[in-house]
C-alpha cells in the first residue's frame, strides 16, 4: 500500500509573461522633418507583491534622432521614461505570503512605432517582460511500504565479547608451537 511523504520547499508557485506598450508623446525643441532613429538604452526595473499583484517599476532612457529645418541639421532627443505595471500572477492566493518576485526582460524595450505631429514625437515602446513567484510550497512524494533488506549492525560491546568468546581458539598459539616453554 503506497504512502506519502510531505516535503516543504522554495519553488516557483506563479509564472507568466506580459507584453506591455507604452505610448509616448515627447515634446522635442525643433520641429522635426523626418525621424532618422530610435534607441531604448539602460533598461532597469525590479518587482514586488503588494495585496496580492506583483507590481513592476522600471525607467528606460529613450533616443531619438531627428532632422529639422527641412532635412539639413539633426539633433538627438534624450529623455528618460519611469514606468509601473501591475500584474496578477497565477499561483497567487489567500495563504501565499513573502514570495520572491524574479523579473526578466524577454523583449525590449524597443520603438516598435515613432510619427511627427509638428513640434511632438509620437512613438510606441513595447517590452516583454517575465514574471516568476518564488515561495514555499508543499510536494507529496509516493513512498513504498516494502521494507529493502538491510543486514544489521551491532554496536554493543557485549555482542563483541560474546562474538570473541565463541570465535577465539585460545589454544591458538600452543598448537603451533608459537609460545616457547
Amino acid at each position: 500500500m503506497p504512502a506519502f511523504k510531505e516535503i516543504v520547499t522554495k519553488a516557483v508557485i506563479g509564472k507568466g509573461k506580459k507584453t506591455f506598450t507604452d505610448n509616448l508623446s515627447l515634446q522635442v525643441e525643433n520641429n522635426p522633418t523626418t525621424i532618422l532613429g530610435c534607441w531604448v538604452i539602460n533598461h532597469n526595473f525590479k518587482g514586488s507583491m503588494s495585496n496580492k499583484t506583483v507590481v513592476i517599476s522600471g525607467s528606460y532612457d529613450i533616443n531619438i534622432w531627428y532632422s529639422y529645418d527641412n532635412d539639413t541639421k539633426t539633433e538627438v532627443f534624450k529623455q528618460t521614461q519611469n514606468y509601473e505595471e501591475t500584474i496578477n500572477v497565477q499561483g497567487v492566493n489567500d495563504d501565499t505570503e513573502n514570495e520572491e518576485v524574479i523579473i526578466r526582460n524577454l523583449s525590449g524595450p524597443s520603438c516598435s512605432k515613432a510619427e511627427i505631429n509638428n513640434n511632438t514625437i509620437n512613438c510606441t515602446i513595447d517590452k516583454t517582460l517575465g514574471i516568476e513567484l518564488v515561495g514555499d510550497t508543499k510536494v507529496r512524494i509516493n513512498t513504498l511500504d516494502d521494507e529493502d533488506d538491510w543486514d544489521e549492525i551491532i554496536d554493543s560491546d557485549e555482542d563483541i565479547n560474546a562474538r570473541i568468546d565463541n570465535e577465539v581458539n585460545e589454544e591458538y598459539l600452543q598448537e603451533n608451537n608459537v609460545i616457547d616453554n
